[in-house]
């Protein structure tokens, strides 16, 4: 992994840390309700890159922020203006002749 992926990661497992301790959630309660090991939640505290994305949710589900998931690549400014820059111009549809009456 590049050092910034790992920093991202690391950050949202410190953000994830911090969550739970707002909650006054304890590690059993949280592995409890997300149905983890006290390992794995300790890997996904501190950005471990080997926990799956689904175990993430689980986290997030438990902490009631799955919600901010929904967040992750919404608006893809860079995969719009690429797609943009691919597209044909438009074509004007030529209006139909009229018949005569």
């Amino acid at each position: 992994m590049f050092p910034k992926q790992t920093q991202r990661l690391t950050a949202l497992g410190e953000r994830l840390r911090l969550a739970r301790l707002r909650r006054q959630m304890s590690v059993e309660t949280m592995c409890e309700r997300a149905d983890l090991s006290r390992m794995t939640l300790y890997r996904a505290e501190e950005g471990s890159p080997a926990v799956a994305l689904g175990t993430y949710l689980r986290i997030l589900s438990a902490l009631k922020l799955d919600g901010d998931l929904d967040l992750l690549a919404r608006d893809d400014v860079l995969g719009r203006t690429l797609q943009d820059l691919a597209l044909p111009p438009r074509r004007r549809r030529r209006p139909a002749p009229e018949e005569p009456t």
